[in-house]
């Protein structure tokens, strides 16, 4: 298949998901909010996210975003998703110009296949996150030190490596820094080089590293202070890797992890490069590099206190990579069952559904038996190829499976967005509102409700249970709860009005009026002839 032809066909595959879902509630709503903030204060260096400082992420993605709503005068899911989806994209592209001289076609193909139907980094491809984008940039640093370590980079690249890593460090924080120069820093001890490190990173490419940050930097003091700029600096580096304040895990959190984030070639990946450095059998460059990347920086992520899946994005197409380098040289016999195992997961899938049907009352749609019934068919037939010995075939067939999966699935999103997000309920609220003459809004006892303010133009401010009654007394307002908050203490269900509510996925809205006339008729009470669908 050509290149382009590639290209557009995982476009149309994925486009449905980015056009048809909702933002996720606790990072997606939330970058939007604290753009809509910048916008709405003027600042560009500095963030806050409802009126406290926000250092956790650098500018640059923040920027994609405030941009992008300047053009448009709304957040578009299907723009914003670009974001993620275009770098995936490119990181594939890379990817087969790195590997193009080292293996054939069909095997570069059955490359691409495998990388974006790897779990975690297909999921990654289309949430509004700047991972995938640090990926791509830490990619290309990587990518112009190996030329220039095999003699093939142009005068450019000098410039490019270290403008490549500021990019990464100015996407996402640290690990733009970090894992691009541990793992130069490694392959080339591990090379018996160590030495030429600086021939690398000389006095040009500090020169441009350290002066991109100067700027960086001055700018965060000019406009947030010396408090901003410490906390940008220090707090959300040395804090967060040694004793971080968010996301603190074990250090064989990885260890567990990795074995779904890799799905479903999670025992491919990692058995195949075991088994050839157990019998010695890396033999390039690239193979030796590819492995350091791995190994290096798995185990340096997993040294840190702060631990995420998709800290190890970047790291993620060279499992991928390293993994189609080594598996011309392994018998098919040899690593089939690395791949007849998630085959055969995926083609009792098909059974599985249909005993799920017949113990649960859940509408099962069409759609989804459709695309079910394929992904059963393409793993049988991924367990045929493996029977003939066509291990390639066998990977293209399985991951042709997951495709059609995400492609039909993507038409499904609709109907499950009141369960992924704000914007139904918000929707339902915002009418409510408009009709009752209301303009306050709380949320009761689940995260990143504050940033319903991005569908709502105004604040959404937490509430305590015991909060209620006093608030009812003095204004009109509509509260968000969970119905699962609503069956599990017992103490809220007398706080709400009775009628006034309507259910929006997990969520229920509740109108509340300083003075409820519960006794007139339903024609001259304004809350109860108030329709709620």
């Amino acid at each position: 298949m050509k290149k382009v032809s590639k290209y557009i066909l995982l476009i149309i595959v994925f486009l449905p998901l980015l056009y048809f879902r909702d933002f996720t509630p606790n990072n997606e709503l939330k970058y939007l909010s604290i753009a809509d903030e910048a916008l709405r204060s003027g600042t560009y260096l500095t963030f806050t996210h409802e009126g406290s400082i926000y250092t956790d992420k650098p500018p640059l993605y923040l920027w994609l975003i405030m941009l992008c709503k300047q053009l448009l005068g709304h957040h578009s899911m299907l723009l914003l998703g670009l974001f993620s989806f275009i770098p995936a994209l490119l990181i594939l592209y890379v990817m087969e110009k790195w590997l193009s001289p080292y293996i054939p076609p069909n095997y570069l193909f059955t490359f691409s296949l495998m990388l974006i139907t790897t779990g975690l980094f297909a999921g990654s491809a289309i949430v509004l996150r700047m991972d995938m984008l640090m990926s791509l940039f830490i990619l290309l640093a990587l990518y112009t030190f190996y030329r220039m370590y095999t003699g093939q980079a142009g005068k450019g690249a000098k410039v490019l490596l270290p403008l490549y890593i500021f990019l990464a460090l100015f996407t996402k924080g640290p690990l733009g820094l970090i894992i691009p120069f541990f793992s130069i820093l490694v392959f080339l001890l591990y090379q018996k080089e160590g030495k030429t490190f600086f021939s690398y990173f000389g006095f040009l490419q500090w020169f441009i590293l350290v002066g991109l940050c100067s700027v960086w930097f001055l700018g965060v003091y000019w406009e947030g202070g010396s408090d901003y700029l410490y906390n940008l600096v220090f707090h959300q580096t040395l804090d967060r890797a040694m004793d971080s304040f968010h996301h603190k895990e074990p250090f064989y959190y990885y260890f567990t992890t990795i074995w779904y984030a890799l799905a479903p070639w999670s025992l491919l990946y990692i058995f195949v490069p075991a088994i050839a450095l157990w019998k010695r059998q890396l033999k390039s460059n690239i193979e030796k590099f590819f492995l350091t990347i791995l190994v290096a920086n798995f185990l340096l992520l997993s040294l840190f206190s702060s631990k995420l899946d998709i800290y190890l994005l970047p790291i993620f197409p060279f499992f991928a990579g390293l993994t189609i380098l080594l598996l011309k040289r392994f018998f098919e016999r040899t690593v089939s069952f690395t791949i007849a195992v998630p085959a055969l997961l995926f083609a009792l899938s098909l059974p599985a559904s249909y005993f799920f049907i017949t113990q649960t009352e859940w509408h099962y749609p069409v759609s989804l038996q459709i695309a079910i019934f394929l992904l059963s068919a393409a793993a049988l037939l991924s367990l045929h190829y493996l029977y003939r010995k066509k291990i390639l075939y066998a990977i293209k067939s399985l991951a042709g499976g997951i495709i059609l999966v995400i492609f039909i699935g993507g038409f499904y999103i609709p109907h499950l967005n009141p369960y992924i997000g704000f914007r139904e309920i918000c929707r339902e609220a915002a009418q409510i509102a408009a009709q009752q003459n209301i303009d306050h809004y709380y949320y009761y006892n689940f995260r990143s409700g504050e940033n319903m303010d991005v569908y709502l133009k105004t604040e959404v401010k937490e509430i305590r249970i015991y909060e209620i009654p006093e608030i009812a007394q003095r204004e009109n307002f509509i509260l968000f709860l969970r119905n699962k908050d609503i069956r599990r203490n017992p103490a809220l269900p007398p706080l709400l009005p009775q009628d006034h509510s309507i259910d929006c996925g997990n969520y229920r809205i509740v109108l509340f009026r300083k003075l409820q006339q519960e006794n007139l008729p339903a024609e001259n009470n304004p809350i109860k002839s108030l329709s709620f669908r």
